[in-house]
């Protein structure tokens, strides 16, 4: 995916510095997330080196978040141009001997080249990409270089779009300048996925995998049930559709296309859910699945270390069933065998738990985690980071992370593909979750709707003066893909050319009945592809 990509690209793993740490940080940047709604684990660290250190904290959004309400200094980036704010720091960081020289030297792959290349990406030049006054951002270069304890937590907003992994890869970069990897309290996280290092045999069935079957993109559902021979990567139409724990009709991007496909007569859809979602409308079959009290599971974590195995805390009511249940019932119906078919969910964790080397399940249990942190030197890179050749890559071969790589800058820079706005679609959209819609299971409950109220769209008061719109006015945010209906609140958190959409409402909230997602497009990121939510040119009328 882009996240991935753009991070594997420079560390070499999808892993980072424990994010305890931040307790003992100096410096603290939250770079495209907004973890007083979404991490409140990650917050209490940030609250505790604050007032124990003093320490400063900083956010990096295209708006003004929770998040950003709370932090000493907030950049606020227009969205996709993320890489030309990085630059600009690099370039300060160089320029003003805040670059740790023998640190890179030893870590990095290219640091003479970097300090060439970025000779021109001055502040003044990244403020006329990224909209932050070149001022701020010397300060902020400043304020980061002159601790080498600067802790970057990187969010996964900023990545969604089609230069995504370039402009994460450019913020990877910053501690490997001032080597603040090295440090007690300094570096960088953005998910521990490669800690975890679960064998997946038992519950993927990775000995029976046919490495001729096609995987289709899910970025790209809609244009695979339309029968794009590209996207069915050259095999027939797909006739029989089975999903679990996902919400497409929802959450997919250009869901107009999505709904078309879901709709086909000749297409057999079943939906194993908790909720009636709008893609259970479009279903043949809906089967009804248990919550997670309702059933025993194992959990990794992206924002900590920590392993858990969890126990069902009641049973689940009528006919629902896990998903374990259900895919064994469908194997056994299909005349296939495994080893797990016979296996409860707890025989499960138990004997992946065994071939992946961890403790077994109940003492796991008993102790409530087990941490996965991999001692001070590895988590800190002080072995080498984890490419063949141990260096942190500036310079990475893109061509070896995906098909789309062509164009992609050899080192950090504004990659300028994105969904720039243009005279008929002036606004650039970022569709932000809401703060009680995380997911579209949220959107089923009671609470959560009546705390959202109704689809919004943050709009800088000079553009609404402009649009001749006001507080509470209904508006059509709409472009070559279709229209959506939302209502206008006025804000001043956010640069004037940029409108907001917390999201995901379903479309039935909407009264055209088409949601957010109908606007944001399908097209693959670079270069892996991934969803590029956060990349969107609109127009907005009254």
């Amino acid at each position: 995916t882009l996240m991935d990509t753009g991070w594997t690209a420079g560390v070499g793993q999808v892993r980072g510095v424990d994010v305890t740490e931040i307790k003992d940080s100096d410096v603290i940047v939250v770079w495209g997330g907004n973890p007083v709604n979404t991490q409140v684990n990650l917050m209490s660290h940030i609250a505790k080196a604050r007032k124990s250190r003093g320490a400063k904290f900083v956010v990096v959004d295209a708006y003004r978040t929770g998040t950003a309400e709370k932090a000493d200094m907030h950049l606020m980036v227009k969205p996709g141009t993320d890489g030309a704010l990085a630059c600009a720091v690099m370039h300060v960081l160089f320029r003003d001997g805040y670059a740790d020289r023998d640190y890179m030297a030893q870590y990095t792959d290219a640091p003479a080249e970097l300090e060439t290349h970025l000779a021109d990406k001055t502040p003044q030049w990244a403020e006329a990409i990224c909209g932050v006054p070149a001022d701020q951002i010397e300060a902020f270069a400043q304020l980061y270089g002159g601790t080498r304890k600067s802790f970057i937590r990187v969010g996964y907003g900023f990545a969604r779009s089609r230069n995504g992994s370039v402009n994460l890869h450019a913020v990877t970069c910053l501690p490997s300048i001032t080597g603040a990897w090295a440090e007690h309290g300094g570096g960088a996280h953005y998910h521990s996925r490669d800690l975890y290092a679960l064998n997946p045999e038992i519950i993927q069935a990775t000995d029976r995998i046919n490495p001729d079957t096609r995987i289709l993109d899910m970025s790209r559902i809609g244009e695979v049930l339309c029968g794009n021979p590209t996207d069915l990567a050259g095999g027939p139409e797909v006739t029989g559709l089975f999903i679990q724990n996902t919400n497409p009709a929802t959450v997919a991007p250009d869901t107009s296309r999505v709904r078309e496909g879901l709709a086909r007569d000749d297409l057999f859809v079943c939906v194993h859910e908790q909720f009636m979602t709008e893609t259970a409308s479009y279903a043949d079959i809906v089967l009804p699945a248990s919550m997670f009290l309702e059933h025993d599971d194992m959990y990794t974590g992206g924002g900590h270390t920590f392993f858990q195995v969890a126990k069902k805390v009641v049973n689940a009511p009528g006919e629902c069933r896990s998903n374990h249940s259900v895919n064994n019932a469908l194997l056994q119906r299909l005349g296939g065998s495994h080893p797990a078919m016979n296996m409860t969910e707890w025989e499960v964790i138990e004997a992946s738990l065994k071939l992946s080397g961890y403790p077994d399940a109940q003492t796991i249990y008993e102790n409530r985690w087990v941490d996965r942190s991999d001692g001070f030197d590895n988590m800190h890179f002080r072995s080498g980071f984890l490419h063949p050749d141990k260096k942190f890559h500036f310079k990475p071969n893109w061509s070896s992370y995906g098909p789309k790589h062509e164009g992609m800058p050899e080192l950090p820079d504004h990659f300028d593909v994105i969904d720039n706005a243009t005279d008929t679609k002036p606004f650039r959209l970022v569709t932000a979750p809401a703060r009680n819609y995380l997911n579209t299971s949220f959107t089923e409950t009671p609470t959560s709707i009546a705390r959202e109220k109704r689809p919004t769209a943050l709009v800088h008061p000079e553009d609404a003066k402009r649009l001749g719109v006001d507080d509470g006015d209904a508006v059509a945010v709409g472009n070559e893909q279709g229209n959506v209906e939302l209502f206008v609140k006025l804000f001043d958190g956010l640069q004037p050319g940029v409108v907001i959409a917390e999201s995901v409402w379903p479309g039935s909230a909407h009264k055209d009945g088409h949601g957010i997602n109908v606007l944001t497009s399908s097209d693959a990121g670079y270069p892996n592809g991934g969803a590029v939510f956060h990349d969107t040119a609109v127009w907005i009328n009254k």
